[in-house]
């Protein structure tokens, strides 16, 4: 199974999309990472699910990858009496922590640290910001704000504040069981939600040990202002559009997709660019023409994956929203104007050897006109160094880890392969052209760009390029 582009797909699963079948379906139609939401699934159902995936997996011979996304801190209202007031623009609404329902003057906040942290003049967005209010007072458990716009408010419903730092931790303790039952089933990817700090982010990958790898998704204020440390601290990271166009004016968004994916591929760290890319498809069997234009500003921008959400949980058309993102993937990056648009981010070497082998590795396949470049990674950590440098060919990770080649799935232009570690240099440029030939990669006559380190099977120490041509049985030519 070899996928004709770069960018991955990765897919929500959901009443539409969790049949064994289905997940055949949609795996054959291009979805690389499968996402497990854990904000609509029990832990029996996970489970279920993560097994599935991994069926599909083994009989393909595809590493697939699965990401459990927590739910993170929810901030709702309490109940109203008739389950929804009308409010209108200069009224001055109150929230309490009196257990009551409440009324088109008041309403019950069952959230202390809201109280704790928010001040006069910050904003509070009711209902994905359908109702803005403005603080106006916090005194005495009670919050003053002033209506901004006309509209109605429900039982129950979300409150976000965008200006507020508040003093909470990356995970509720619904996230706490949640991850270990992530933990449990050895999932890939571990997303976290409404991450507020890098700090946060380094607590979370300290606990977890390794046993998965973080990806932190960004959609609040306060992330983007400590965007820097939380790159640092996380292993993966996520364009989550939806909250981030709610919790920002929705103007923002764009530039801001664009400062996350230019800061991820610098770091080396896989982006995923989520939400609303298909949305139409939830209900119609082609995207708008408006829809078709962001899933090719994603990828021509370089983004390691693209999302979707509902279209593949909930929607009509999962398989055909799949095929669709395939297709958009597949004609932009034949572009002519792809290299020059994808390489328009400049990735700065890092003084490692690490790094300047995988530079070179990028530099050397264009010259001397390769079929692929072949990594051999334990950990991951070459195959990511080496696209990061988005080069214009496949690139092929041989890893003997399974976690190692699951991780990678999300991965821009990594096809992975598990095997062995070579016995020896011989042994590794014969398995290299062997898997290169027979993955469909290289053809007799042409040649391939292996790197490793030495010693062989030592985690990172990449510090050899070799060069090899195939034979017509694929393998190197000798001397």
């Amino acid at each position: 199974m070899r996928r004709n582009r770069r960018v991955k797909l990765v897919a929500t699963l959901g009443p539409a999309s969790s049949s064994p079948e289905m997940l055949e379906r949609l795996f054959l139609a291009g979805v690389d990472v499968f996402r497990i939401n854990m904000s609509h699934s029990s832990h029996d159902l996970a489970r279920e699910l993560l097994y599935a995936v991994r069926r599909v997996s083994k009989n393909n011979r595809y590493p697939i990858g699965v990401l459990f996304d927590l739910q993170g801190p929810k901030f709702r209202l309490g109940t109203f009496e008739g389950e929804r007031v009308a409010l209108k623009r200069g009224d001055v609404f109150r929230f309490d922590q009196t257990e009551s329902n409440g009324s088109a003057q008041r309403v019950f906040l069952p959230h202390p640290q809201i109280f704790a942290a928010v001040e006069p003049g910050h904003a509070l967005l009711l209902d994905d910001g359908k109702v803005r209010m403005r603080v106006e007072e916090n005194k005495a458990g009670r919050i003053s704000a002033t209506v901004l716009n006309d509209g109605t408010l429900a039982s129950r419903k979300g409150i976000s504040l965008p200006d507020t730092l508040l003093p909470i931790g990356p995970l509720t303790e619904k996230d706490e069981a949640d991850l270990a039952c992530a933990l449990d089933l050895s999932a890939d990817w571990i997303a976290l939600s409404f991450v507020q700090r890098g700090e946060d982010v380094a607590d979370v990958v300290k606990r977890v040990e390794g046993r998965a790898a973080i990806m932190v998704k960004i959609e609040k204020p306060s992330a983007i202002d400590d965007l820097d440390a939380i790159i640092a601290a996380g292993d993966g990271f996520m364009v989550a559009r939806g909250d981030l166009g709610v919790e920002l004016p929705i103007e923002k968004v764009p530039g801001l997709q664009k400062k996350i994916t230019r800061k991820s591929r610098a770091a080396g760290k896989p982006v995923v660019v989520a939400t609303q890319m298909l949305e139409s498809m939830i209900s119609s069997p082609v995207p708008t023409r408006a829809e078709v234009s962001d899933v090719a500003t994603a990828v021509f921008d370089g983004a390691d994956a693209v999302m979707l959400s509902a279209e593949s949980a909930v929607g009509q058309y999962p398989v055909e929203a799949i095929q669709m993102m395939d297709r958009i993937a597949i004609q932009v990056e034949g572009d002519k104007g792809y290299s020059a648009l994808v390489h328009a981010t400049r990735v700065e070497k890092q003084p490692t050897a690490a790094d300047a082998i995988a530079a070179a590795a990028h530099a050397i396949a264009d010259t001397v006109k390769l079929a692929a470049i072949v990594c051999y990674t334990a950990t991951g950590s070459t195959a990511l160094r080496v696209a990061r440098e988005r080069p214009g060919l496949p690139v092929i990770g041989l890893t003997p880890v399974p976690a190692t080649a699951h991780r990678l799935s999300v991965v821009w232009g990594l096809h992975t392969v598990m095997t062995s570690d070579p016995a020896n240099l011989s042994n590794m440029v014969s398995k290299a052209c062997t898997i290169a030939f027979e993955e469909g990669f290289a053809k007799p006559g042409e040649g391939i760009l292996i790197t490793a380190g030495v010693p062989l099977g030592s985690p990172g120490t990449t510090n050899m390029i070799r060069i090899a041509f195939l034979n017509d049985r694929g393998e190197p030519v000798a001397g």
